[in-house]
């Protein structure tokens, strides 16, 4: 009887251990492009979507639609976040100053954009190990393949999907995705 009573609270330690040590998207502080500090544990109950930015891109017109889905959607239940990052051809050159005055002056961008960070290799951003790494976001790997790569959080903090650079941000899929609790 000792024996069983033992090993259930083992389990149960492991358990609980197990799920203290899961990070969330909100576990993650970041800074924004002027420089001040972004905790994301401010978006709790918000879905999110993820995007890694650059301002000389074939997808770059994607901040277009971006902001038209922010302006629809955005407020208490959804939002967009911008990583602004040079990974993919040098197609982010500029510093953050450079980044906010071409978004807001050519596309009016009024969603959160952050600071500019790197979303693959050796100097990988931790948000972005978390949300491509499937032993650390519980889900899925998916390596950021170009610029405008966006990922769907949930109201808790969880990754629920991914969509390809290329595909429009107003695509079904995003659309459903941030329609689907807001009904």
């Amino acid at each position: 009887m000792k024996t069983i009573l033992l090993i259930s609270a083992f389990f149960i330690m492991t358990t609980v251990s197990n799920a203290q040590g899961k990070k969330s998207f909100y576990d993650f502080k970041t800074t924004t492009l002027d420089g001040q500090p972004f905790d994301l544990s401010t978006l709790k109950g918000k879905k999110v979507l993820v995007v890694n930015t650059a301002s000389k891109c074939g997808n770059t017109p994607q901040y277009e639609q971006l902001e038209q889905l922010f302006q629809k959607y955005g407020g208490e239940k959804f939002t967009i976040i911008g990583f602004p990052a040079n990974n993919f051809l040098s197609q982010e050159p500029g510093t953050n100053a450079q980044i906010k005055e071409f978004c807001t002056k050519n596309y009016g961008v009024t969603f959160p954009m952050m600071s500019k960070i790197s979303v693959k290799g050796k100097d990988i951003d931790p948000i972005y190990q978390w949300l491509t790494t499937k032993e650390l976001n519980g889900v899925m790997d998916a390596p950021v393949k170009w610029n405008f790569q966006k990922f769907m959080i949930d109201e808790k903090g969880d990754l629920v999907g991914e969509v390809a650079p290329g595909t429009s941000p107003m695509t079904e899929k995003i659309i459903s995705w941030i329609e689907g609790s807001q009904k």
